[in-house]
Order: C-alpha cells, then structure tokens, then sequence
C-alpha cells in the first residue's frame, strides 16, 4: 500500500500532464502573464459552471473577501456577522478594514452557521452576514436570506470550501454555492476541490453594477488606465493559474464524485461506531462535495486518536483548533453576544481524515480498521 497522505496532488497532476503541460506552456509561450487569454477563458467556464453571470477573477480568496467588504461601501465600527467555528480569513478581511465581528454559533452537525441564533445577533450597526459553506456542503441559505431581507443586509457567501455544492430552496429551486447571496468568493488554494498550483480566488454576483465595482476594486480601483475613481487594491489571477485552473475545471464533477465514494466508504466503516465518533452530517438541502471528511470524537478522545493514527502512518488534521472568539489578532473587533459553546466544543473534538481523489479503497479500509482497533 502506498504512504497515506492528506492531499496528494502529484498523481491528480500525472492523469491530466499532457493537457496542463499544453496549458501552461501555451501561456509561457504566448507572453501575456497578466491578464491574458487564459483568464477571460476561465472566468467565461466558470460563470458557466457555477451559473454565477459575473465572475472576478482575483489573486487569493481572502482577497475576494476584502473586495466584497470594501464593495459593500460600509464604515468603521459596521457590524459583520461571521461562524465563530471557521478559519480566519472572513474574519481578518473585516478586521483589515475596522469593522467590528459578531461570531455565531454553528450547527453542531452540519458546522456552519446557525440559523436559530442568528436574528438574535443583529444590531443597528449590523450590516453584513458571511456564512460561510464548511468543509463541502452549502449553509442554509434560505432562512439567512430572508432574515437579510428583513433587516436589510448583505450576504457575502464564503465559498472557499464548497464549489460544486448544490443547495436547493423550499419551493424546489436549486442554486450552486457562492451564487445565492449578493455575492460570493472561490479560493483556488492547491488543496481546494478546484485548485490551482499557486494562490488564486474569485468573486462571483449577479448584480452587473456591482460586477463593475468589483473589478474596479480588483484593479486599483479603476475603470480606465491610469484614471483611479475609488481606492481599490492590486488583485489579479495570474494567468498561468488560470490556464492550470481551465484544465481542472474540466475534471472538477469527475474529482468530486471521487471525494463523494470516499466519503460513502467512510461513512458505511465507521458510523456503526457511535460510541467513538460521529460521521459527517449531510443537510437534507444541500450536496456535499467533501472539500474535508470531518469526525466528531467524543468523550475527550479526539487527541489521543489522532496520536494514534499518527503512530499507523495515518495523517489527520484539526480543522479549526480555536474558535474565532479566542482569537487574539480580532479581539479589540469582536461584539460578543449570545452562546458560542458548540463553536467551543466543535474545536475540541473535530478530525479531519485524509480526502482527496487519489485515495484508493485499500488505504480507506486501512484507516477504518486502525480507527476501529483504537
């Protein structure tokens, strides 16, 4: 068997050489490394994949965070609602431009936002919520809306985690993550389902005015050269990740479905195990693309069974080991209000198992039985 890895992108990049090879010479061969053909050809795949009628192609997705913040013309001292239980990039992008952070508990199974706590969060000074679509799967979209709606907020969707995602509302309609809100923002990180070999991100909206204040934002806040109408910033995808980005874009369903067997055979290993453990909880209104295959430990076993696996030869990874609440970087920003003790106990208690689409059945069965011995 060979080694078992967290993400493994070097047989991923064997099965599709010939045509990145092409893709990334073809870019260093036609000279245009900034800006080139190769961005306006994925920014075309991509809104056609996600259904997103506008996409902005920018260098990192916390920098397509701090865009839609600075797009959303807010002040210091604005509120922002953000999980309490995610990584830091929403949080810091707020921070970056002074605004207070109001963390939300999250669901304890699905680990994204809570939506029976949310209304209590909100102040005069509120002005944006940010669910954020943890570890593969689409936040539950249609209370938050309409709870914005009621108080007149914006939604900027962190889509980091979840492209591909599909969330269907009520009334039957189905919607990609990241396309739902007034906006939504891609990482391209290698480890992402759709990942580049370097950094990269993306914005996505519907709104065609808001698309032009986004790329002027993007672009040192100009709409011609040389002529600045706002202060923006210097975000750009390089256009050899967007080659790169053209070429996986092709296999991100084949990809996808990969993570969905793994996970099924994850899931059909372990879940008889609930004295140990919890399996990942699917919401009934949304797929799960598996960006992460994350456990819930119980009883305070969480670390020692990651020193175990460690000791088979298994990797594991705690994502997110301190809630966003604990944080010193944010704290002189952060507006406490309400309970944020599943947020706590999540931290504490998640594992997240190798997922990746070079995981074979054998090296699957190998970390359920050694799960299964401890």
């Amino acid at each position: 068997m060979e080694p078992i890895l967290m993400m493994d992108l070097i047989p991923q990049y064997r099965r599709m050489q010939a045509e990145m090879d092409e893709a990334v010479l073809g870019v260093i061969r036609s000279g245009q490394y900034i800006n080139g053909d190769a961005v306006r050809s994925f920014s075309d795949a991509l809104s056609e994949y996600t259904g997103s009628e506008f996409v902005i192609p920018c260098a990192n997705g916390t920098d397509a965070l701090q865009i839609a913040l600075m797009a959303f013309d807010l002040q210091p001292g604005d509120e922002v609602i953000v999980p309490a239980f995610t990584f830091i990039a929403a949080a810091e992008a707020a921070a970056l431009l002074q605004l207070n952070l109001v963390p939300a508990d999250v669901d304890p199974r699905t680990f994204n936002i809570d939506v029976q706590k949310l209304e209590s969060l909100i102040s005069p000074k509120t002005k944006v919520i940010v669910p954020v679509h943890l570890f593969g799967q689409t936040a539950d979209m249609a209370p938050i809306l309409s709870i914005a709606r009621k108080y007149g907020l914006y939604v900027l969707e962190d889509n980091a985690q979840s492209i591909g995602s599909v969330y269907t509302f009520p009334d039957g309609k189905q919607q990609q993550a990241g396309t739902i809100g007034d906006s939504g923002i891609l990482s391209f990180f290698p480890t992402k389902n759709l990942g580049c070999y370097g950094d990269g991100g993306a914005l996505l909206t519907g709104d065609a005015s808001f698309a032009r204040k986004l790329r002027m934002i993007a672009l040192h806040g100009r709409s011609q050269k040389y002529f600045h109408e706002i202060i923006g910033c210097n975000s750009r995808l390089d256009t050899l990740q967007a080659a790169v980005l053209m070429v996986k874009l092709r296999y991100l369903d084949a990809c996808i479905q990969a993570r969905k067997t793994s996970a099924m055979q994850y899931d059909a290993g372990l879940s008889t195990r609930i004295d140990l453990l919890e399996t990942p909880y699917c919401i009934p209104c949304s797929t799960h693309v598996y960006n992460q295959y994350t456990l819930k430990i119980k009883n305070g076993q969480r670390d020692k069974l990651q020193k175990y696996l460690k000791e088979k030869g298994i990797p594991t990874m705690v994502y997110y080991p301190t809630p966003l609440q604990d944080q010193p970087s944010v704290g002189k920003y952060l507006k406490l209000r309400g309970d944020l003790s599943e947020s706590d106990t999540l931290c504490r208690s998640v594992l997240s198992l190798p997922m990746h689409t070079e995981l074979t059945a054998e090296q699957i069965r190998y970390i359920i039985k050694q799960i299964m011995n401890f």
